[in-house]
């Protein structure tokens, strides 16, 4: 005769199998980020039906699989943006951690981040070797010569007065 016990016991091994299941699904994504992934996929390797993997890494990770993906290929967008050492644009960057296209990218980033991509190109900053500090701005304001006077750090706009 089973104990009840032994059924709870048996319970908890399921939910501890399942928990190191979603936490490979989770690792796969961190670590694939930039390829394509599907739920589908995702729920084949870790073994379970896609609904089911989508409640399951919800309930553990705060987030549906793919939520989790797109998080993760914006925060890893959101870094090639911001770094001093590259000239990356949105467009490259959006295909580089695994959007299909720029537009789905400025979409996503928009909605996770408050901000436009752009945005947060022009915000990345680089110190020159010779002096002070500069601002890098998008190849699409220097496709045309001289960049506005807006967008120099010490454009301060005229003050408008009252008439």
């Amino acid at each position: 005769m089973c104990q009840p016990a032994w059924g709870r016991a048996l319970t908890t091994a399921r939910r501890l199998s399942d928990l190191a299941r979603l936490r490979r699904v989770r690792d796969r994504i961190d670590r694939e980020y930039a390829r394509p992934l599907d739920v589908e996929a995702l729920a084949h390797e870790a073994n379970m039906p896609a609904g089911r993997l989508g409640r399951e890494f919800r309930l553990a990770y705060g987030k549906a699989p793919y939520a989790y993906l797109t998080a993760r290929r914006v925060e890893h967008a959101t870094a090639l943006l911001r770094r001093r050492d590259l000239t990356v644009t949105e467009a490259e960057a959006a295909l580089t951690v695994g959007f299909p296209s720029p537009g789905i990218f400025r979409t996503r980033f928009t909605e996770l981040t408050g901000t436009a991509p752009a945005a947060t190109h022009r915000r990345r900053r680089k110190t020159s070797p010779s002096g002070p500090t500069t601002y890098s701005t998008p190849r699409a304001l220097l496709s045309h010569g001289r960049p506005p006077a807006s967008h120099h750090p010490d454009h301060r706009p005229a003050e408008r007065n009252p008439s």
